[in-house]
């Protein structure tokens, strides 16, 4: 049996990989009380005890998987603020290797990353996983400094297997709204509610925008091959489909038959992040082809989940 946890299954990306991963074969494990992400105590306390019933679950014969896709972080956080996420992180580790159970049977761990934000100041035409890392933000420099994390957890724990996926720009249905981040989200629910659209950069930046089903079928895929990868490895999870803003404002005119309402101006953060970013993986797909959902199709079904949530307020 394979055991499966989602860490932040509640997010964007968690809540598509714990649609991609109940399936026949996994037992999808939950904590019997949400993880406080906001109360630093409390947090370590519930991880403490999450850890053990995870691994207690766990047996002779198993194997188990943890995907990472937790975190209250964004591209604006402070040093501070994603200090925590990351000793969150470190402490999560620690209470793994403290498990005999969970170190004596295979596991694999797909932790994702940021791929936007590690390469925010790159400067190539093409960024791929042999690129330098151009860090700009709080929240650049705490992935890297996370990643490093789980590539040290592998070399101390020789029979675990991690993946680290840089991911491109995530978009999809379930986009938190206390959250300061996602431009699809932000347009759709702006045309559905007759406001403004806010863009912050010029219409020709460039962004590679990928649904995040497919980002987390995809982080799923990679982690299972069995090809002779290396016990740590990074990839790049992007469309490869590099997009304009204006062409994003295109689809949505399409999408909604509706000409969006489009207010440009500047923020603190516009000139942390290069205008054309474009990501190709070096590492072939393998013996299955990744999904890849067209950005006319994903918008569809963004706007399509967006006029459901707000016909129903409270669930807002």
């Amino acid at each position: 049996m394979r055991h499966v946890w989602i860490i932040g299954a509640g997010g964007l990306l968690g809540s598509a990989l714990r649609r991609a991963l109940t399936t026949t074969g996994n037992r999808v494990f939950v904590p019997a009380r949400p993880l406080p992400w906001s109360n630093e105590q409390s947090l370590l306390v519930q991880l403490e005890v999450a850890v053990l019933a995870f691994a207690g679950a766990v047996g002779p014969g198993d194997t188990w998987e943890l995907y990472w896709a937790a975190g209250i972080g964004t591209f604006t956080s402070t040093a501070e603020d994603m200090q925590r996420e990351t000793m969150a992180l470190e402490a999560f580790l620690r209470l793994l290797e403290a498990q005999p159970v969970l170190c004596s049977v295979p596991g694999s761990i797909g932790f994702a990353s940021s791929a936007g934000a590690i390469y925010a100041g790159a400067t190539s035409a093409v960024i791929t996983e042999d690129s330098a890392v151009a860090p700009t933000t709080a929240y650049a420099h705490a992935k890297l400094a996370q990643e490093a994390l789980v590539r040290a957890f592998t070399e101390r724990q020789r029979g675990v297997r991690v993946l680290v996926g840089r991911i491109s720009t995530l978009y999809g249905v379930g986009q938190a709204t206390q959250k300061n981040q996602g431009l699809l989200t932000h347009i759709a629910r702006s045309i559905i509610r007759n406001r403004p659209i806010q863009i912050y950069v010029p219409f020709d930046t460039i962004r590679d925008y990928i649904n995040a089903t497919d980002a987390a079928v995809r982080l799923v895929m990679i982690l299972r091959q069995d090809t002779g990868y290396p016990p740590f490895q990074m990839r790049l999870i992007a469309s490869e489909v590099p997009t304009t803003i204006a062409e994003i404002i295109g689809v949505f005119k399409r999408v909604s038959r509706h000409t969006p309402r489009v207010v440009t101006s500047v923020s603190r953060s516009t000139a942390l992040y290069t205008r054309r970013v474009q990501f190709r993986s070096l590492v072939p797909a393998g013996a299955y082809p990744f999904p890849s959902t067209s950005l006319i199709v994903g918008v569809g079904q963004l706007m399509q989940a967006e006029r459901f949530y707000f016909a129903q307020p409270a669930r807002l």
